[in-house]
């Protein structure tokens, strides 16, 4: 098994700790990257990272594949689940690992001298094989590539807000260009008085 000590530093450094989701996370990263035979990305953007958790689990795969969200390589999608696909954005193809279903129980058994939940996973999670703790499943994505990574330099104002919207995450509706918070789509409500071009939304 590749040796992980210098990624967990990695992660543990940026994150100002190390802990079970991070171990995860490198794990997980570099699954991913084996499953499409990428490595990870130097001065490239061919791997694309969508991770369905934030916070350390992110922190982990970042350090295994240098995807980060400034570089729009790792993007997040929050369901809650400490998974991610993985995408080659030459080929198109994309795998999704994930941790197995019972994997706290197996890095238990794993470390059967270990009576504590959490430091037995930080011991197990580092040298369980893959085929014990991961899954890997070839997956199509519901949105093209071309529509994730979009164009540099797209730029278009929201009809109703005003506001810039980028890398053409702009809804059509009515005949309007509008922002997805102008369109109902929004993670929040504005308080203030509703612009009257949005009447035409409601009919």
């Amino acid at each position: 098994m590749k040796d992980i000590t210098a990624l967990l530093e990695k992660s543990a450094r940026d994150h100002s700790h190390l802990c079970p989701r991070q171990i995860l996370g490198v794990r997980i990263g570099l699954k991913g990257m084996e499953s499409l035979q990428l490595e990870a990305n130097q001065n490239s953007k061919r791997l694309l990272v969508i991770t369905e958790t934030d916070g350390c689990f992110a922190d982990g795969l970042s350090a295994a594949t240098n995807c980060t969200v400034g570089h729009r390589t790792l993007r997040v999608e929050d369901y809650g689940k400490a998974a991610a696909t993985f995408v080659d954005t030459q080929t198109g193809k994309a795998v999704r690992v994930a941790p197995a279903l019972d994997i706290r129980e197996q890095a238990c058994a794993f470390v059967p001298d270990e009576a504590r939940h959490y430091f037995a996973q930080m011991q197990a999670y580092q040298t369980m094989p893959d085929e014990t703790m991961l899954t890997v499943q070839e997956v199509l994505l519901k949105t093209s590539i071309q529509q994730i990574v979009s164009r540099p330099g797209v730029r278009v104002n929201c009809d109703v807000c005003g506001e810039e919207i980028m890398n053409e995450r702009e809804i059509h509706q009515h005949g309007l260009t509008l922002c997805r918070s102008c369109a109902g789509d929004g993670y929040y409500q504005s308080c203030i008085e509703i612009p009257i071009q949005t009447q035409i939304l409601a009919e």
